[in-house]
């Protein structure tokens, strides 16, 4: 199967959080690709002959590279810019950024996923990984609360790409309490910022099913 556009091929899912990093990279970088939005009941056979994990998101480039871990993919937009670069970080910075991410892949998203889905683990206390969850919270709030609108300054950085949709995630498992309950009002303004940042309504457009028969769509 050869892609539809002369571009670089991304099979996305819309509310998946790994793929929304991805988009939210590929957007801020400029970097244009063919998107092919799936159905996770009924996945396609090329993305599970492209990543036999058949996980989105999942990037096919002209050359047959496949890169089909959202952080990799996120590496690979920046590398692409040409005009932007507010994705850009100096080297203390992504020391820093690279060891939120290990928290935020790592216990973060195992709290959340007990928290947001606990009857999928046996004996799991849905309010005990809240808790946890909440405590690395605080760990960006802390961070934020210097002044700055981002982590690393005035305009976005990889990182906030690729926390903050799970943030949004955490939010999302009881809003009514992480408004007004979480009570970590940096991080929260920064979760407002981003669901009402331009960028964020970009990769969140909503796409018909993709089906090889179908006209092709180009993203962003």
């Amino acid at each position: 199967m050869k892609p539809q556009l002369n571009l670089p091929v991304l099979y996305s899912f819309r509310r998946c959080p790994f793929a929304m990093r991805a988009r939210l990279a590929l957007a801020a970088a400029g970097q244009a690709v063919e998107i092919r939005e799936i159905v996770l009941r009924d996945k396609p056979a090329h993305l599970r002959e492209l990543s036999p994990k058949a996980t989105v998101p999942v990037l096919w480039l002209p050359d047959g590279t496949v890169i089909d871990q959202s952080l990799d993919i996120m590496r690979w937009a920046v590398a692409q810019q040409r005009h932007h670069t507010w994705l850009d970080c100096d080297a203390r910075q992504r020391e820093q950024g690279e060891a939120w991410l290990q928290m935020l892949d790592g216990p973060f998203k195992q709290a959340l996923d007990r928290y947001k889905y606990p009857n999928r683990y046996e004996g799991c206390d849905p309010m005990a990984e809240r808790t946890l969850g909440r405590s690395m919270l605080a760990v960006w709030d802390a961070h934020l609360q210097h002044g700055q609108h981002w982590l690393f300054g005035p305009q976005p950085s990889l990182y906030d790409c690729a926390i903050l949709p799970f943030v949004r995630q955490f939010r999302i498992a009881d809003e009514a309490w992480f408004d007004s309950g979480l009570q970590l009002p940096a991080l929260q303004g920064w979760l407002a910022r981003f669901l009402a940042s331009p960028w964020f309504e970009q990769v969140m457009v909503k796409l018909d099913p993709w089906t090889p028969e179908g006209p092709p769509r180009q993203f962003p």
